[in-house]
């Protein structure tokens, strides 16, 4: 491609930019306005960066871009922010689905990504919020006897500060009213059970729930903290975004989804790496190759490059971890004889599909 598109937000260049800035109004059956709130009142998109992660999924700064976005995944993208929908990836493990949340949170400056992880027993209240009763209720003994607040015998206890036992969750954060869209990474949802997707449906099309325990506070605002450790102000129990966040699904087509979840995504695969961009990400990550010496060269990375993308061709499913650890072996000594290129061919490479 010659010419990015006018209409592209995000250009998978992994530089980051305020290109956020011209994204168009959201379609009106999109659109999600926290009850009339005044900009004003709308939260600031932490920008501080999450560089344990950044660095995990995409290397370390200034040795290139460790996600190499292809055109139709920029394509996408760009069309699951305009439109406002989540982004359902699939794919077989270790093709780097959930890099792609970093890469963009990291490009158009969205602060930290939120990330929920599903398991068998993920529901979706886990993603919204947490509600410490216990120690509530064990609170509010100690403060009935008095001894929390040293009142007088037969002075009324104070009224309880409910949101001190509350924790949005990752869910709970993205829908929070911020300035900027969050990017929330809802990792590997084809390991939650039957009902979750359609579960979260409701939440993807209102974009946002009531906690009941604060609504019941008769309109009071009430802080809680979010998924961020920060503490932000809640009324009434109500929390709305005021743009729809990017939502990262990704799953390993273990399982099919209900038709009615499908067509509220975008929906792409992800394939396998070709050799190029699995150079980029190894550079990324290890940094360019040498000149020589303990399997640091050009070629010795070129060699054990071509050779994963013919196992992962002909002979089963590799991930591309697996081939971060066999470089990064080969450069510490174990390409330097035969009995460690046994043990990187034989082992670190071997097909997580073959018993």
């Amino acid at each position: 491609m010659t010419k990015k598109p006018d209409w592209w937000v995000y250009e998978g260049t992994g530089t980051p930019h305020d290109g956020i800035k011209n994204l168009p109004e959201a379609p009106p059956w999109r659109a999600f306005r926290h009850g009339g709130e005044q900009p004003a009142r709308l939260l600031d998109t932490p920008q501080a960066p999450d560089d344990d992660a950044v660095h995990r999924h995409l290397g370390r700064e200034g040795q290139g871009v460790a996600y190499q976005a292809g055109e139709r995944e920029i394509h996408l993208v760009n069309l699951a922010l305009h439109l406002r929908r989540p982004l359902l990836l699939t794919g077989k493990p270790g093709t780097g689905k959930s890099t792609l949340a970093y890469a963009v949170a990291q490009e158009l400056k969205l602060g930290p990504v939120l990330r929920w992880g599903i398991t068998s027993r993920s529901t979706l209240n886990d993603g919204l919020y947490e509600y410490d009763a216990v120690g509530r209720l064990y609170d509010a003994g100690l403060r009935n006897a008095g001894t929390l607040t040293g009142r007088r015998e037969g002075e009324a206890p104070p009224p309880p500060d409910i949101g001190k036992y509350m924790w949005l969750g990752p869910l709970g954060t993205a829908l929070l009213p911020w300035k900027r869209p969050r990017v929330l990474l809802i990792d590997e949802i084809d390991k939650s059970d039957m009902d979750f997707p359609n579960d979260l449906l409701n939440v993807f099309e209102e974009g946002e729930f009531v906690i009941p325990e604060l609504a019941r506070m008769e309109g009071k605002e009430q802080t809680v903290m979010t998924a961020d450790r920060k503490k932000v102000q809640v009324k009434g129990g109500e929390v709305a975004c005021a743009q729809f966040p990017f939502v990262v699904l990704t799953s390993n087509e273990e399982r099919e989804f209900p038709m009615a979840f499908l067509r509220r995504c975008i929906r792409l695969e992800i394939g396998a790496a070709d050799k190029g961009r699995l150079a980029g990400m190894v550079a990324a990550h290890l940094g360019e190759p040498g000149t020589g010496g303990n399997g640091s060269s050009a070629e010795v990375r070129g060699k054990i490059i071509g050779d994963f993308l013919t196992k992962q061709r002909e002979k089963g499913t590799l991930a591309n971890d697996q081939l971060l650890n066999a470089l990064l072996m080969a450069e510490r000594g174990l390409w330097n004889d035969e009995t460690g290129r046994a043990l990187l061919d034989e082992d670190l490479l071997r097909p997580l599909d073959r018993g």
